[in-house]
Protein backbone atom coordinates (compact mmCIF):
# COMPACT_ATOMS: atom_id res chain seq x y z
CA UNK A 1 0.00 0.00 0.00
CA UNK A 2 2.80 2.23 1.05
CA UNK A 3 4.26 1.28 -2.41
CA UNK A 4 1.05 2.78 -4.33
CA UNK A 5 0.62 5.26 -2.73
CA UNK A 6 4.27 6.51 -2.89
CA UNK A 7 4.07 5.78 -6.77
CA UNK A 8 0.29 8.33 -6.82
CA UNK A 9 2.44 10.44 -5.34
CA UNK A 10 4.87 10.54 -7.36
CA UNK A 11 2.71 10.36 -10.30
CA UNK A 12 0.95 13.37 -9.24
CA UNK A 13 3.99 15.59 -8.72
CA UNK A 14 5.38 14.59 -12.28
CA UNK A 15 1.36 15.50 -13.33
CA UNK A 16 2.17 19.22 -11.94
CA UNK A 17 5.31 19.42 -13.27
CA UNK A 18 4.26 18.25 -16.24
CA UNK A 19 1.14 20.75 -16.40
CA UNK A 20 3.85 23.87 -15.46
CA UNK A 21 6.20 22.96 -18.39
CA UNK A 22 3.45 23.45 -20.49
CA UNK A 23 1.58 26.22 -19.41
CA UNK A 24 2.37 28.98 -21.64
CA UNK A 25 4.14 31.82 -20.48
CA UNK A 26 2.37 35.08 -20.32
CA UNK A 27 2.51 38.10 -22.68
CA UNK A 28 5.24 40.99 -21.74
CA UNK A 29 4.14 44.04 -22.49
CA UNK A 30 6.51 46.98 -21.87
CA UNK A 31 5.71 50.74 -22.04
CA UNK A 32 7.70 53.31 -23.52
CA UNK A 33 6.92 57.20 -22.57
CA UNK A 34 8.02 59.22 -25.12
CA UNK A 35 8.23 63.24 -26.30
CA UNK A 36 9.67 65.67 -28.47
CA UNK A 37 10.37 69.23 -28.80
CA UNK A 38 10.78 70.41 -25.20
CA UNK A 39 12.68 73.56 -26.00
CA UNK A 40 13.91 74.22 -22.36
CA UNK A 41 10.02 74.94 -21.48
CA UNK A 42 10.77 74.37 -17.72
CA UNK A 43 7.71 76.63 -16.44
CA UNK A 44 4.14 76.49 -18.11
CA UNK A 45 3.79 78.45 -21.39
CA UNK A 46 1.55 80.84 -21.15
CA UNK A 47 -0.27 80.01 -24.28
CA UNK A 48 -2.96 77.00 -23.33
CA UNK A 49 -3.39 74.25 -26.34
CA UNK A 50 -6.16 73.34 -28.20
CA UNK A 51 -7.25 69.94 -27.84
CA UNK A 52 -10.64 68.23 -28.43
CA UNK A 53 -12.53 67.06 -25.89
CA UNK A 54 -14.81 63.57 -25.69
CA UNK A 55 -18.20 65.68 -26.54
CA UNK A 56 -16.18 67.14 -29.88
CA UNK A 57 -16.20 70.43 -28.87
CA UNK A 58 -12.13 71.60 -28.87
CA UNK A 59 -10.72 73.24 -25.56
CA UNK A 60 -8.29 75.13 -24.14
CA UNK A 61 -5.90 73.26 -21.67
CA UNK A 62 -2.89 74.86 -19.73
CA UNK A 63 -0.22 72.00 -20.18
CA UNK A 64 3.68 72.09 -19.81
CA UNK A 65 5.68 72.57 -17.10
CA UNK A 66 8.84 70.76 -15.90
CA UNK A 67 7.46 70.09 -12.71
CA UNK A 68 4.22 68.70 -13.97
CA UNK A 69 6.02 66.96 -16.78
CA UNK A 70 7.89 64.87 -14.09
CA UNK A 71 5.14 63.61 -11.95
CA UNK A 72 2.83 62.76 -15.37
CA UNK A 73 5.97 60.57 -16.45
CA UNK A 74 6.04 58.83 -12.93
CA UNK A 75 2.27 58.33 -13.30
CA UNK A 76 3.19 56.26 -16.59
CA UNK A 77 5.28 54.36 -15.09
CA UNK A 78 3.50 53.44 -12.02
CA UNK A 79 1.02 51.61 -14.94
CA UNK A 80 3.85 49.27 -15.79
CA UNK A 81 7.15 47.51 -14.18
CA UNK A 82 8.95 47.91 -18.03
CA UNK A 83 9.15 51.05 -19.02
CA UNK A 84 11.42 53.26 -20.82
CA UNK A 85 11.67 57.44 -21.42
CA UNK A 86 12.95 58.13 -24.62
CA UNK A 87 12.78 61.50 -26.68
CA UNK A 88 13.35 62.56 -30.17
CA UNK A 89 15.26 65.80 -30.26
CA UNK A 90 15.10 69.20 -29.57
CA UNK A 91 15.16 69.27 -25.94
CA UNK A 92 17.07 72.16 -25.82
CA UNK A 93 18.10 75.63 -27.26
CA UNK A 94 15.38 78.12 -28.89
CA UNK A 95 14.41 77.83 -24.97
CA UNK A 96 12.73 80.76 -22.97
CA UNK A 97 14.96 82.96 -20.58
CA UNK A 98 15.36 80.38 -17.38
CA UNK A 99 17.05 77.68 -19.56
CA UNK A 100 19.10 79.53 -22.43
CA UNK A 101 20.60 82.20 -20.17
CA UNK A 102 22.16 78.93 -18.71
CA UNK A 103 22.78 77.48 -21.87
CA UNK A 104 20.17 75.09 -21.16
CA UNK A 105 21.88 73.14 -17.93
CA UNK A 106 18.80 73.38 -16.11
CA UNK A 107 16.40 71.17 -18.32
CA UNK A 108 19.45 68.82 -18.90
CA UNK A 109 19.20 68.37 -15.25
CA UNK A 110 14.85 68.37 -15.05
CA UNK A 111 14.82 65.85 -17.75
CA UNK A 112 17.06 63.30 -16.20
CA UNK A 113 15.57 63.96 -12.69
CA UNK A 114 12.50 62.87 -14.64
CA UNK A 115 13.96 59.88 -16.11
CA UNK A 116 14.91 59.99 -19.65
CA UNK A 117 17.25 57.53 -20.81
CA UNK A 118 17.31 57.63 -24.59
CA UNK A 119 17.46 61.35 -26.62
CA UNK A 120 17.62 61.46 -30.11
CA UNK A 121 20.05 64.51 -30.98
CA UNK A 122 17.79 67.24 -32.82
CA UNK A 123 18.71 70.01 -35.35
CA UNK A 124 18.36 72.64 -32.34
CA UNK A 125 20.64 70.28 -30.08
CA UNK A 126 23.38 71.55 -32.37
CA UNK A 127 22.83 75.29 -32.46
CA UNK A 128 25.81 76.19 -29.87
CA UNK A 129 28.38 73.81 -31.92
CA UNK A 130 29.46 70.15 -31.40
CA UNK A 131 31.73 70.40 -28.61
CA UNK A 132 28.79 72.07 -26.63
CA UNK A 133 26.29 69.11 -27.69
CA UNK A 134 29.37 66.81 -26.36
CA UNK A 135 29.16 68.64 -22.78
CA UNK A 136 25.69 68.69 -22.35
CA UNK A 137 26.17 65.29 -22.12
CA UNK A 138 29.95 64.57 -20.22
CA UNK A 139 29.04 67.83 -18.43
CA UNK A 140 31.87 70.34 -17.70
CA UNK A 141 32.11 73.91 -17.58
CA UNK A 142 34.18 74.69 -20.72
CA UNK A 143 33.27 77.49 -21.87
CA UNK A 144 31.82 76.67 -25.88
CA UNK A 145 29.16 79.81 -26.18
CA UNK A 146 28.56 83.14 -25.58
CA UNK A 147 26.71 82.83 -22.04
CA UNK A 148 28.72 81.65 -19.34
CA UNK A 149 28.16 78.14 -18.41
CA UNK A 150 27.87 76.67 -14.89
CA UNK A 151 26.88 79.79 -13.04
CA UNK A 152 24.49 78.65 -10.70
CA UNK A 153 26.13 75.01 -10.14
CA UNK A 154 28.69 72.33 -11.28
CA UNK A 155 27.28 71.37 -14.65
CA UNK A 156 27.30 66.79 -13.94
CA UNK A 157 26.16 66.49 -17.76
CA UNK A 158 22.77 64.27 -18.65
CA UNK A 159 22.23 61.24 -17.04
CA UNK A 160 20.37 59.97 -20.25
CA UNK A 161 22.14 58.92 -23.61
CA UNK A 162 22.18 61.33 -26.57
CA UNK A 163 21.86 58.96 -29.69
CA UNK A 164 23.24 60.70 -32.86
CA UNK A 165 23.54 57.94 -35.79
CA UNK A 166 23.66 59.96 -39.15
CA UNK A 167 25.98 62.68 -37.61
CA UNK A 168 28.81 61.30 -39.28
CA UNK A 169 32.59 62.44 -39.43
CA UNK A 170 34.62 62.07 -42.33
CA UNK A 171 35.67 58.56 -41.21
CA UNK A 172 32.01 57.62 -41.02
CA UNK A 173 32.03 57.55 -37.27
CA UNK A 174 29.19 59.27 -35.09
CA UNK A 175 29.55 61.92 -33.15
CA UNK A 176 27.61 60.17 -30.08
CA UNK A 177 26.51 56.28 -29.86
CA UNK A 178 24.13 55.40 -32.60
CA UNK A 179 22.35 53.00 -30.68
CA UNK A 180 21.03 51.92 -27.16
CA UNK A 181 19.79 48.43 -26.05
CA UNK A 182 17.21 48.16 -22.33
CA UNK A 183 16.36 44.60 -21.41
CA UNK A 184 12.89 43.99 -19.78
CA UNK A 185 12.04 40.99 -18.05
CA UNK A 186 13.87 37.62 -16.78
CA UNK A 187 14.18 34.22 -17.94
CA UNK A 188 11.29 32.97 -20.50
CA UNK A 189 9.84 36.90 -20.20
CA UNK A 190 13.06 38.26 -21.03
CA UNK A 191 12.37 40.61 -24.15
CA UNK A 192 15.20 43.48 -25.32
CA UNK A 193 14.74 46.81 -27.58
CA UNK A 194 16.84 48.40 -29.51
CA UNK A 195 16.93 52.26 -29.81
CA UNK A 196 18.23 54.49 -32.85
CA UNK A 197 18.36 57.83 -32.57
CA UNK A 198 18.95 60.17 -35.71
CA UNK A 199 18.46 64.32 -36.40
CA UNK A 200 17.17 65.68 -39.59
CA UNK A 201 19.57 65.34 -42.06
CA UNK A 202 18.51 68.95 -43.22
CA UNK A 203 20.38 70.16 -39.77
CA UNK A 204 23.10 70.81 -41.52
CA UNK A 205 21.08 73.70 -43.15
CA UNK A 206 19.49 74.98 -39.44
CA UNK A 207 22.53 75.60 -37.55
CA UNK A 208 25.88 77.56 -37.75
CA UNK A 209 27.80 75.49 -40.93
CA UNK A 210 31.62 77.25 -37.92
CA UNK A 211 30.00 74.70 -35.38
CA UNK A 212 29.74 71.31 -37.13
CA UNK A 213 33.03 71.89 -39.34
CA UNK A 214 33.91 68.16 -39.53
CA UNK A 215 30.55 66.34 -39.28
CA UNK A 216 27.57 65.42 -41.77
CA UNK A 217 24.18 64.37 -41.53
CA UNK A 218 23.45 61.53 -43.48
CA UNK A 219 20.06 60.22 -44.90
CA UNK A 220 17.55 58.71 -42.15
CA UNK A 221 16.20 55.96 -43.52
CA UNK A 222 19.16 54.75 -45.07
CA UNK A 223 21.31 55.02 -41.83
CA UNK A 224 18.56 53.34 -40.07
CA UNK A 225 18.76 50.27 -42.44
CA UNK A 226 22.26 49.84 -41.25
CA UNK A 227 21.81 49.92 -37.78
CA UNK A 228 18.55 47.72 -37.69
CA UNK A 229 20.67 44.43 -38.46
CA UNK A 230 23.22 45.44 -36.17
CA UNK A 231 20.68 45.84 -33.52
CA UNK A 232 19.22 42.27 -34.02
CA UNK A 233 22.51 40.71 -33.94
CA UNK A 234 23.10 41.77 -30.59
CA UNK A 235 19.56 40.33 -29.71
CA UNK A 236 16.88 43.04 -30.19
CA UNK A 237 13.88 41.43 -30.10
CA UNK A 238 12.10 44.59 -31.41
CA UNK A 239 12.97 48.32 -32.58
CA UNK A 240 12.06 52.02 -31.81
CA UNK A 241 13.47 54.56 -33.98
CA UNK A 242 13.47 57.93 -32.69
CA UNK A 243 14.05 60.31 -35.43
CA UNK A 244 14.13 64.46 -35.33
CA UNK A 245 11.76 64.96 -38.10
CA UNK A 246 8.31 64.48 -39.05
CA UNK A 247 4.60 64.91 -40.79
CA UNK A 248 1.66 67.30 -40.52
CA UNK A 249 -1.59 65.95 -39.67
CA UNK A 250 -5.06 67.51 -41.12
CA UNK A 251 -5.77 68.84 -37.50
CA UNK A 252 -3.83 69.69 -34.77
CA UNK A 253 -6.37 69.37 -32.16
CA UNK A 254 -6.68 65.77 -32.06
CA UNK A 255 -3.42 64.20 -31.00
CA UNK A 256 -4.19 60.75 -30.91
CA UNK A 257 -4.70 60.65 -34.77
CA UNK A 258 -3.26 61.29 -37.76
CA UNK A 259 -5.70 61.88 -40.73
CA UNK A 260 -4.27 63.75 -43.73
CA UNK A 261 -0.62 62.90 -42.55
CA UNK A 262 1.95 64.58 -45.10
CA UNK A 263 5.67 65.86 -44.64
CA UNK A 264 9.12 63.99 -44.75
CA UNK A 265 8.24 61.32 -42.18
CA UNK A 266 6.01 59.18 -44.51
CA UNK A 267 9.16 59.46 -46.98
CA UNK A 268 11.26 58.11 -44.37
CA UNK A 269 9.14 55.16 -43.74
CA UNK A 270 8.30 54.23 -46.93
CA UNK A 271 12.21 53.31 -47.18
CA UNK A 272 12.60 51.95 -43.63
CA UNK A 273 13.82 48.03 -43.62
CA UNK A 274 10.95 45.66 -42.32
CA UNK A 275 12.13 45.34 -38.29
CA UNK A 276 11.38 48.90 -36.79
CA UNK A 277 8.48 48.15 -34.55
CA UNK A 278 7.83 52.01 -33.55
CA UNK A 279 8.60 55.90 -34.31
CA UNK A 280 8.87 58.61 -32.51
CA UNK A 281 9.23 61.32 -34.78
CA UNK A 282 9.31 65.33 -33.97
CA UNK A 283 10.77 68.67 -35.83
CA UNK A 284 7.49 69.64 -36.91
CA UNK A 285 5.67 70.81 -33.08
CA UNK A 286 2.34 68.32 -34.25
CA UNK A 287 0.86 65.63 -32.12
CA UNK A 288 0.02 62.56 -33.48
CA UNK A 289 -0.50 59.04 -33.20
CA UNK A 290 -0.49 56.31 -36.37
CA UNK A 291 -0.89 53.46 -36.64
CA UNK A 292 0.83 53.08 -40.52
CA UNK A 293 -0.37 49.30 -40.91
CA UNK A 294 -3.45 50.53 -41.82
CA UNK A 295 -2.29 52.91 -44.87
CA UNK A 296 0.59 49.87 -45.73
CA UNK A 297 -0.05 46.59 -44.30
CA UNK A 298 3.76 45.66 -45.12
CA UNK A 299 4.77 48.21 -42.51
CA UNK A 300 2.92 47.48 -39.05
CA UNK A 301 4.60 50.60 -37.59
CA UNK A 302 3.12 52.74 -35.07
CA UNK A 303 4.41 56.28 -35.86
CA UNK A 304 4.00 58.81 -32.64
CA UNK A 305 4.89 62.72 -31.84
CA UNK A 306 4.12 64.62 -29.01
CA UNK A 307 3.85 68.37 -30.45
CA UNK A 308 6.31 70.56 -28.14
CA UNK A 309 7.58 72.51 -25.20
CA UNK A 310 6.68 68.95 -23.46
CA UNK A 311 2.58 69.42 -23.16
CA UNK A 312 2.35 65.98 -24.22
CA UNK A 313 3.75 62.44 -22.89
CA UNK A 314 2.95 59.35 -25.32
CA UNK A 315 2.70 56.46 -23.73
CA UNK A 316 3.58 53.68 -26.00
CA UNK A 317 2.70 49.72 -24.74
CA UNK A 318 4.04 47.17 -26.44
CA UNK A 319 3.45 43.42 -26.15
CA UNK A 320 5.34 40.72 -26.88
CA UNK A 321 5.11 36.92 -27.77
CA UNK A 322 6.78 35.20 -25.08
CA UNK A 323 7.81 32.06 -27.44
CA UNK A 324 8.38 34.03 -30.87
CA UNK A 325 9.83 37.22 -29.19
CA UNK A 326 8.06 39.49 -31.56
CA UNK A 327 5.30 42.25 -30.77
CA UNK A 328 2.13 41.04 -31.15
CA UNK A 329 0.38 44.04 -29.99
CA UNK A 330 1.15 47.59 -30.22
CA UNK A 331 -0.98 51.08 -29.46
CA UNK A 332 -0.47 54.59 -27.86
CA UNK A 333 -2.27 57.38 -26.54
CA UNK A 334 -1.35 61.30 -26.11
CA UNK A 335 -1.27 62.33 -22.16
CA UNK A 336 -2.28 66.29 -21.72
CA UNK A 337 0.82 67.00 -19.00
CA UNK A 338 -1.87 69.88 -17.70
CA UNK A 339 -1.17 71.24 -13.75
CA UNK A 340 -3.00 73.80 -11.89
CA UNK A 341 -2.81 76.14 -14.26
CA UNK A 342 -0.45 78.62 -16.24
CA UNK A 343 0.36 81.86 -14.91
CA UNK A 344 0.49 83.94 -18.11
CA UNK A 345 1.02 88.09 -18.98
CA UNK A 346 -3.08 87.76 -18.55
CA UNK A 347 -3.01 85.77 -14.85
CA UNK A 348 -4.01 82.55 -13.94
CA UNK A 349 -5.28 80.33 -16.69
CA UNK A 350 -7.97 77.52 -15.20
CA UNK A 351 -6.91 73.78 -15.22
CA UNK A 352 -9.71 72.31 -17.56
CA UNK A 353 -11.85 69.77 -15.80
CA UNK A 354 -11.89 67.74 -19.16
CA UNK A 355 -8.49 66.49 -18.39
CA UNK A 356 -6.63 65.21 -15.70
CA UNK A 357 -4.32 66.91 -13.84
CA UNK A 358 -1.08 66.19 -12.00
CA UNK A 359 0.70 67.46 -9.06
CA UNK A 360 3.94 69.50 -9.26
CA UNK A 361 6.93 67.34 -8.64
CA UNK A 362 8.30 68.71 -5.46
CA UNK A 363 12.22 68.11 -6.34
CA UNK A 364 11.96 69.36 -9.95
CA UNK A 365 9.84 72.46 -8.99
CA UNK A 366 12.12 73.36 -6.94
CA UNK A 367 15.17 73.10 -9.30
CA UNK A 368 13.11 75.26 -11.57
CA UNK A 369 12.12 77.70 -8.63
CA UNK A 370 16.15 78.54 -8.50
CA UNK A 371 16.74 79.07 -11.52
CA UNK A 372 13.74 81.30 -12.60
CA UNK A 373 14.50 83.26 -9.51
CA UNK A 374 18.69 83.76 -11.08
CA UNK A 375 16.70 84.69 -14.50
CA UNK A 376 13.91 86.96 -12.86
CA UNK A 377 15.11 90.54 -12.88
CA UNK A 378 16.67 90.21 -16.35
CA UNK A 379 13.87 88.57 -18.00
CA UNK A 380 11.22 90.98 -16.07
CA UNK A 381 13.17 94.25 -16.93
CA UNK A 382 10.45 96.71 -19.14
CA UNK A 383 11.61 97.14 -22.71
CA UNK A 384 8.84 98.93 -24.04
CA UNK A 385 5.10 99.05 -25.16
CA UNK A 386 2.90 97.37 -27.08
CA UNK A 387 -0.61 98.09 -28.46
CA UNK A 388 -1.81 94.75 -29.10
CA UNK A 389 -0.02 91.17 -28.93
CA UNK A 390 2.27 91.11 -31.90
CA UNK A 391 1.57 87.09 -33.24
CA UNK A 392 4.03 84.59 -35.38
CA UNK A 393 2.20 81.52 -37.65
CA UNK A 394 2.11 79.10 -35.76
CA UNK A 395 0.78 76.74 -38.68
CA UNK A 396 2.42 77.98 -41.58
CA UNK A 397 6.20 79.30 -42.99
CA UNK A 398 4.48 80.46 -46.23
CA UNK A 399 2.46 83.55 -44.70
CA UNK A 400 3.61 86.54 -43.51
CA UNK A 401 3.59 86.90 -39.82
CA UNK A 402 3.34 90.73 -37.73
CA UNK A 403 5.90 89.21 -35.26
CA UNK A 404 8.06 87.96 -38.69
CA UNK A 405 7.82 91.56 -40.18
CA UNK A 406 8.35 93.91 -36.94
CA UNK A 407 12.01 91.86 -36.51
CA UNK A 408 13.05 92.60 -40.13
CA UNK A 409 11.61 96.41 -39.52
CA UNK A 410 14.40 96.30 -36.50
CA UNK A 411 16.78 94.83 -38.00
CA UNK A 412 16.52 97.11 -41.09
CA UNK A 413 16.70 100.11 -38.49
CA UNK A 414 19.64 99.05 -36.74
CA UNK A 415 21.49 98.77 -39.69
CA UNK A 416 20.72 101.91 -41.59
CA UNK A 417 23.81 103.01 -40.77
CA UNK A 418 25.60 100.64 -42.91
CA UNK A 419 23.41 101.78 -46.07
CA UNK A 420 21.50 98.39 -45.59
CA UNK A 421 18.08 98.89 -47.64
CA UNK A 422 16.27 95.53 -47.14
CA UNK A 423 16.27 93.74 -43.84
CA UNK A 424 15.29 89.68 -44.56
CA UNK A 425 13.84 87.63 -41.75
CA UNK A 426 13.59 83.42 -41.72
CA UNK A 427 10.65 82.17 -40.31
CA UNK A 428 12.09 79.73 -38.23
CA UNK A 429 14.52 82.35 -36.52
CA UNK A 430 11.07 83.65 -35.01
CA UNK A 431 10.45 81.34 -31.79
CA UNK A 432 6.88 82.69 -30.15
CA UNK A 433 4.79 85.42 -30.06
CA UNK A 434 4.78 88.83 -27.91
CA UNK A 435 2.34 89.22 -25.00
CA UNK A 436 2.32 92.26 -24.00
CA UNK A 437 1.42 92.32 -20.08
CA UNK A 438 -2.23 93.98 -19.77
CA UNK A 439 -0.83 98.16 -19.47
CA UNK A 440 1.00 96.70 -23.16
CA UNK A 441 4.94 96.07 -20.99
CA UNK A 442 6.84 94.08 -22.89
CA UNK A 443 10.04 93.04 -21.23
CA UNK A 444 13.20 91.38 -21.97
CA UNK A 445 12.04 88.05 -21.53
CA UNK A 446 9.36 88.59 -24.18
CA UNK A 447 11.88 89.54 -26.30
CA UNK A 448 14.17 86.53 -25.07
CA UNK A 449 11.77 84.01 -25.94
CA UNK A 450 10.90 85.52 -29.67
CA UNK A 451 14.93 85.78 -30.52
CA UNK A 452 17.09 83.25 -28.45
CA UNK A 453 19.56 82.27 -30.75
CA UNK A 454 22.08 85.84 -30.14
CA UNK A 455 22.56 85.74 -33.61
CA UNK A 456 25.12 89.08 -35.32
CA UNK A 457 23.36 91.07 -37.38
CA UNK A 458 25.25 90.96 -41.20
CA UNK A 459 24.78 93.34 -44.35
CA UNK A 460 25.44 92.22 -47.71
CA UNK A 461 25.63 93.58 -50.61
CA UNK A 462 23.58 91.57 -54.16
CA UNK A 463 22.64 92.78 -57.59
CA UNK A 464 19.34 92.49 -58.05
CA UNK A 465 19.49 89.94 -59.89
CA UNK A 466 20.93 87.89 -57.16
CA UNK A 467 18.46 89.27 -55.07
CA UNK A 468 15.78 87.68 -57.00
CA UNK A 469 17.23 84.41 -56.98
CA UNK A 470 16.98 84.85 -53.25
CA UNK A 471 13.51 85.49 -53.70
CA UNK A 472 13.03 82.56 -56.08
CA UNK A 473 14.24 80.33 -53.30
CA UNK A 474 11.93 80.71 -51.09
CA UNK A 475 9.39 78.50 -53.06
CA UNK A 476 12.03 75.61 -54.34
CA UNK A 477 13.77 75.46 -50.88
CA UNK A 478 15.36 72.00 -50.09
CA UNK A 479 13.53 71.82 -46.66
CA UNK A 480 9.93 73.23 -48.55
CA UNK A 481 8.96 76.25 -48.98
CA UNK A 482 9.81 79.23 -46.83
CA UNK A 483 8.53 82.96 -46.86
CA UNK A 484 11.45 85.53 -45.63
CA UNK A 485 9.99 88.10 -43.63
CA UNK A 486 10.98 91.37 -45.57
CA UNK A 487 11.34 95.27 -44.45
CA UNK A 488 11.84 97.97 -47.26
CA UNK A 489 10.64 95.14 -50.03
CA UNK A 490 7.66 94.77 -51.33
CA UNK A 491 6.16 92.31 -54.46
CA UNK A 492 3.72 89.54 -55.21
CA UNK A 493 4.21 86.33 -56.35
CA UNK A 494 2.68 83.18 -58.74
CA UNK A 495 3.76 79.59 -57.76
CA UNK A 496 2.00 78.78 -60.05
CA UNK A 497 4.45 80.24 -63.12
CA UNK A 498 7.84 78.80 -64.50
CA UNK A 499 10.65 78.89 -61.82
CA UNK A 500 11.96 82.45 -62.59
CA UNK A 501 9.30 84.15 -63.10
CA UNK A 502 7.35 83.98 -59.75
CA UNK A 503 8.30 86.80 -58.40
CA UNK A 504 5.95 89.83 -59.61
CA UNK A 505 6.36 93.64 -59.33
CA UNK A 506 9.14 94.30 -56.73
CA UNK A 507 9.89 97.18 -55.48
CA UNK A 508 12.78 98.17 -53.07
CA UNK A 509 11.96 101.22 -50.87
CA UNK A 510 8.83 101.99 -53.61
CA UNK A 511 11.25 101.82 -56.64
CA UNK A 512 11.57 99.03 -59.14
CA UNK A 513 14.00 96.49 -58.30
CA UNK A 514 17.06 96.80 -61.08
CA UNK A 515 18.52 93.41 -61.96
CA UNK A 516 21.51 95.13 -62.63
CA UNK A 517 21.77 98.33 -59.46
CA UNK A 518 23.15 96.61 -56.30
CA UNK A 519 21.53 96.54 -53.20
CA UNK A 520 22.26 95.88 -49.58
CA UNK A 521 20.36 93.61 -47.16
CA UNK A 522 20.90 92.97 -43.49
CA UNK A 523 19.91 89.90 -42.12
CA UNK A 524 20.89 87.31 -39.34
CA UNK A 525 24.33 85.58 -39.53
CA UNK A 526 22.96 82.11 -39.60
CA UNK A 527 20.76 83.13 -42.64
CA UNK A 528 23.55 84.84 -44.09
CA UNK A 529 24.85 81.52 -43.89
CA UNK A 530 22.90 79.83 -45.81
CA UNK A 531 21.13 78.89 -43.01
CA UNK A 532 17.44 77.41 -43.60
CA UNK A 533 18.37 76.09 -47.48
CA UNK A 534 19.20 79.76 -48.49
CA UNK A 535 21.87 78.80 -50.15
CA UNK A 536 21.43 82.14 -52.75
CA UNK A 537 22.04 84.42 -49.74
CA UNK A 538 25.45 83.29 -49.55
CA UNK A 539 26.83 84.67 -52.45
CA UNK A 540 26.28 88.38 -51.48
CA UNK A 541 29.70 89.96 -50.60
CA UNK A 542 29.82 90.94 -47.19
CA UNK A 543 29.83 94.57 -46.17
CA UNK A 544 28.94 95.06 -42.37
CA UNK A 545 27.59 93.43 -39.21
CA UNK A 546 28.06 93.65 -35.35
CA UNK A 547 24.84 93.96 -33.32
CA UNK A 548 23.05 91.21 -31.83
CA UNK A 549 19.73 90.18 -33.53
CA UNK A 550 18.14 91.03 -30.12
CA UNK A 551 20.30 94.12 -29.18
CA UNK A 552 18.23 95.08 -32.67
CA UNK A 553 14.79 94.03 -31.50
CA UNK A 554 15.07 95.61 -28.21
CA UNK A 555 16.27 99.18 -29.61
CA UNK A 556 13.04 98.99 -31.80
CA UNK A 557 10.98 98.48 -28.73
CA UNK A 558 13.12 101.62 -26.58
CA UNK A 559 12.30 104.37 -29.21
CA UNK A 560 9.57 105.58 -26.94
CA UNK A 561 6.90 104.67 -28.80
CA UNK A 562 4.04 101.89 -28.57
CA UNK A 563 4.81 99.80 -31.15
CA UNK A 564 2.31 98.62 -33.30
CA UNK A 565 1.55 95.05 -34.86
CA UNK A 566 2.53 95.89 -38.33
CA UNK A 567 0.18 95.30 -41.36
CA UNK A 568 0.51 92.50 -43.35
CA UNK A 569 0.26 92.62 -47.13
CA UNK A 570 3.87 93.30 -48.08
CA UNK A 571 4.23 90.08 -50.08
CA UNK A 572 0.83 89.09 -51.71
CA UNK A 573 0.05 85.42 -53.17
CA UNK A 574 -1.71 86.13 -56.38
CA UNK A 575 -1.32 82.69 -57.76
CA UNK A 576 -4.36 79.89 -57.52
CA UNK A 577 -2.59 78.26 -54.64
Amino acid sequence: MRLIVGLLAGLSVAGCASQRATTPAAPVSVRIIAFNDFHGALETPARPIDVQAADGKTVKVPAGGAAYFASAVKALKAGNPNTVVVAAGDLTSASPLVSSLFLDEPTVKALSMAGLEFNAAGNHEFDRGTKELLRLQKGGCDKNAVAAPCQLEPFKGASYTYLAGNTLDASGNSLMPATGLKTFGSGKSRVTIGFIGLTTRMTGTYVDPAGIVGYRFADEAETANKLIPQLKAQGADAIVLMVHEGGYPARSDQPNQCDGLSGPILDIMERLDPGVDVIVSGHTHRAYVCDYSATNPAKPVLLTSAGNNGVMLTGIDLTFDPTTKKVSARSARQVIVQGDGAVSAGGPVKANPAFPTYPADPAVAAHVARYAAAAAPLARRPVGKASAPILRDEDSEIVESPLGLLIADAQLAATRKDGAQIALMNPGGVRASITPAADGTVTFGDLFTTQPFGNNLQVREYTGAQLLAVLEQQFTNADGPKLLFPSGLTYSYDRSRPEGQRIIAPLVQGAPLDPASSYRVAMNGFLAGGGDSFTTLKAGRIVAGGMLDLDALEAWFARGQVVEPPALGRVKNVGPN
